[in-house]
């Protein structure tokens, strides 16, 4: 899941050597939290945030075997 959330966030950005992709994990959730290089913040999100929501779609639905709740977080 890491992996295919850097593969497309690389894709997007203008630096993709700054995308980073770290792992919150509880009882429940994971919690990817997608961190990229703050020029290139407005380019994941996207107009109205469709970007961001076509991304958590794409996760939440290769996640539909996890046992767990499945999230994308983007922090700056």
């Amino acid at each position: 899941m890491k992996d295919l959330i850097t593969v497309i966030a690389k894709a997007l950005v203008d630096h993709p050597e700054e995308v980073r992709v770290n792992t919150v994990e509880d009882d429940r959730s994971i919690t990817f939290e997608l961190s990229v290089h703050p020029d290139d913040v407005g380019k994941v999100i996207g107009k109205q945030g469709r970007i961001a929501k076509a991304l958590r779609t794409v996760v939440t639905s290769a996640a539909v075997k996890e046992p767990k709740r499945v999230s994308v977080e983007i922090v700056s």
